[in-house]
């Protein structure tokens, strides 16, 4: 076996199965959960892509060969940082309330973390959450909705809440992706939007989008939190009347 390759079945075990590295004295504790909050905070300032173990090490003020005793690649490393923000929405306990609001809740729950984690978005959807905080938060969601009226059978939980996620999941892409394109220009929300102005104005002159036109003289200008509100009624609305079926 190479210098610095790790055995074939310590690659091939999953982060969550594999103890941490026994604990010997340092000038610098070091431990998973550590390691996950430096790295969460590391992509708040500046981004995921400045996120890696030799950075995450350096913020630590620890060698990097003492992180890979506890994390194995950067993928392990996302891994431990969306499970972290996992335990930060758990803190906020079961929502009170109808099925409606329980929904409202954990759509809320997810919009506030992916604002507070803008990175968040980036990975979400393929990646299996199986981390123990993770795991919490589905036990905590299932729970919630399946011990409510209407809600017995696991398949209705289920769809309820995928379909939940999947709208929160898309409005929180489109709401960040614009956040971020106004934040790189080095402009406003409503700087950025205005200097797309005189191009738009333009395009809809030429008389070959009318639909558009009336979207951009009729539509309302929500704030972004209304938008999400407004749409997220819709959504519920919509496994409301499923359900009454």
């Amino acid at each position: 076996m190479s210098p610095g390759r790790k055995p074939r079945a310590k690659r091939n075990t999953l982060i969550w199965e594999r103890p941490e590295p026994a604990h010997r004295p340092r000038s610098v504790p070091l431990s998973r959960e550590a390691i996950a909050r430096t790295a969460v905070s590391l992509a708040d300032k500046k981004g995921l892509d400045a996120v890696s173990l030799r950075t995450v090490a350096t913020a630590l003020k620890v060698d990097p060969k003492r992180l890979r005793g506890h994390v194995l690649s950067k993928e392990e490393l996302l891994e431990l940082m969306v499970d972290e923000v996992h335990a930060e929405t758990a803190a906020d306990g079961r929502p009170p309330g109808d099925w409606r609001e329980v929904l409202r809740a954990f759509a809320h729950q997810s919009r506030h973390a992916a604002l507070k984690h803008p990175w968040l978005v980036d990975l979400w959807g393929g990646r299996p959450q199986l981390g123990p905080h993770a795991l919490a938060a589905r036990e905590a969601a299932l729970a919630a909705l399946g011990d409510l009226p209407g809600f017995e059978d696991i398949n209705t939980v289920l769809f309820a809440l995928r379909t939940v996620g999947a709208y929160t999941m898309g409005a929180m892409q489109t709401e960040i992706s614009e956040l971020r394109y106004a934040f790189g220009s080095g402009k406003t929300q409503t700087q950025w939007r205005s200097t797309m102005m005189p191009y738009l104005q333009r395009m809809l002159a030429t008389g070959q989008f009318p639909n558009v036109v009336r979207l951009t003289q009729d539509a309302a200008d929500l704030p972004l939190d209304v938008e999400f509100e407004k749409g997220l009624d819709c959504v519920l609305d919509g496994i409301a009347a499923r359900r009454s079926r």
